[in-house]
């Protein structure tokens, strides 16, 4: 079933191995892939002396595995065959079983793990086509294998549909913690880490103390603004720290990058893990998963909280949070979220099939989702606000050249209509008249643009109307002391090549307000 480059490959991946692995098989004998199972795991098992397969026939029509490391149940479990995307998924979790993986979280992110209460039972329905799902199945894995209290078993939907369809799944990955739901699209170990806290709640450690980290300039936010920003102050000689959710930020979700000058194409994702290898090549500290509490600006040393305990110390914070998708805030949005409201065409078309979709936006990402839904579904209907589309005029005349596109300018969403599992309509205002119509729809992509993360700030720094930072031409705050760079702050045109010249005007601010005893 894997072919032999691919086992070569992994071989070669697992020659530092250093315990025993087993995997241990559990299926139907007439379930449809039980035979493709088999021959999976026993494909996998050949590249390690290490590895070994059990096999056991169950009554249930079903097919699964789980790892078990030195004989002892690991957590992690697979319900499906990790294929695709989901293939990295299950090496990384015998790298990181064995210490050797490389997403690995720190100290202070085990230890908030670790104190979660009570017994937690983590499922994640996943698509093997998706590129979102395997950052949350490898982050689940990795809390699995790190606390005894909790389980991950990996769900390809595909196999389950009965399941899939009575839970209403129309979005992947689900997650759902002890039968509950915890989280749907995109995310990272931090953020799901977060919501269990709130869900399900830690353990007090009375004798935990505060943990202060002091560094000359401390950068908030991972994304192309905020490596641009750790990189040139690193290469001034200072001591550096980048808190962060993750390494990427938003530009993890773009799928295609054919406009950063030098590199004619690339992708997100390619382009996060390059940022996060610049990053090494110098001593500055990254401190991902982390989420910003609060900040204190008023004195000379700023401090940054983040949640879990730990404060960050220095005389010079640049902020580069990135922004986030902006929500229509309409009627009834927030319930359909995940059942029919969509942000990433890529991960959740393929849930409408031949069904009639709508896709709010007519920018570059607006006219782009409704070009590749058209391959997929049996009609797209763009609705975009103003009187025309904002899109390049290529992608307008693609759009346009395509039978089962449709476009409305000056439509207005007023409303997400729904029979209270699903999405059933759209409700557009057409702003020429105000008459209002439903347009009956099964999904709805929303790509509107960006909104600032700006929320732990606005209490310290002003913000425009658009809750945006603002800077003046150096990037400087109205705080001494305080940076921002990039989609955050209220420079125009949100552009990675933007935000990374953004961030290193930044840094160079601040090491200038340093030499000249500003700071």
């Amino acid at each position: 079933m894997l072919d032999t480059t691919i086992l070569q490959q992994v071989k070669d991946v697992f020659k530092g191995l250093t315990h025993h692995y087993t995997f241990k098989v559990t299926a139907h004998p007439q379930h449809e892939k039980a035979a493709e199972l088999k021959e999976f795991i026993n494909d996998f098992v050949s590249t390690s002396q290490l590895f070994k397969a059990q096999f056991v026939e169950t009554d249930d029509m079903t097919i699964q595995f789980s790892l078990l490391k030195d004989n002892e149940e690991t957590g992690v479990m697979f319900r499906g065959i990790p294929n695709g995307h989901e293939f990295t998924s299950l090496l990384l979790a015998v790298l990181n079983a064995d210490g050797k993986g490389k997403n690995l979280p720190d100290d202070a992110i085990c230890k908030r793990i670790q104190r979660l209460k009570g017994n937690i039972k983590l499922q994640t329905y996943v698509s093997l086509t998706c590129t979102n799902c395997p950052d949350i199945v490898q982050a689940l894995n990795v809390m699995a294998l790190t606390s005894s209290k909790i389980t991950h078993e990996m769900i390809d939907g595909a196999l389950f549909q009965d399941e899939v369809d009575n839970l209403n799944i129309q979005a992947v990955p689900t997650v759902y913690a002890n039968g509950e739901l915890l989280h749907i699209g995109r995310g990272s170990l931090g953020e799901l880490l977060t919501k269990l806290e709130d869900m399900i709640g830690s353990e007090e450690d009375e004798n935990q103390e505060p943990v202060e980290r002091r560094y000359d300039v401390v950068v908030v936010g991972g994304g192309p603004a905020g490596a641009s920003a750790a990189i040139y102050s690193a290469r001034k000689g200072l001591h550096v720290a980048i808190i962060a959710n993750n390494i990427g930020g938003q530009m993890k979700d773009t799928v295609g990058i054919e406009n950063f000058i030098s590199v004619p194409k690339t992708t997100g994702a390619k382009m996060a893990d390059n940022l996060l290898t610049h990053l090494k090549e110098y001593p500055i500290d990254v401190f991902d998963n982390r989420k910003v509490d609060k900040v204190f600006f008023d004195e000379k040393l700023k401090k940054v909280h983040v949640k879990g305990g730990e404060i960050f110390i220095s005389p010079a914070v640049i902020i580069a949070t990135g922004a986030s998708w902006r929500k229509l805030n309409v009627q009834d949005e927030a319930k359909y979220m995940g059942h029919g409201v969509h942000f990433c065409p890529h991960c959740d078309g393929p849930f409408y099939r031949n069904k009639h979709v709508a896709v709010v936006g007519g920018g570059n990402s607006g006219v782009e989702a409704a070009i590749d839904l058209a391959g997929i579904c049996k009609q797209v209907t763009v609705l975009e606000f103003g009187e025309t589309l904002r899109a390049d005029t290529v992608l307008q005349e693609k759009a346009k050249s395509l039978d089962n596109v449709e476009i409305f300018t000056m439509a207005q969403t007023t409303a997400i209509v729904g029979d209270g599992q699903k999405v059933t309509a759209i409700r557009v205002k057409n702003r020429n008249n105000d008459e209002e119509r439903d347009i009956a729809v099964d999904g709805i992509f929303v790509q509107i643009g960006l909104a600032a993360n700006a929320d732990p700030f606005r209490e310290t720094l002003p913000l425009n109307q658009r809750h945006e930072i603002e800077v003046d031409n150096y990037c400087r705050t109205t705080v001494p002391g305080v940076y921002a760079a990039g989609d955050v702050t209220n420079v125009p045109y949100k552009q990675i090549m933007i935000a990374m010249g953004e961030g290193a005007k930044a840094a160079l601010s601040a090491f200038d307000d340093r030499i000249r005893g500003v700071i």
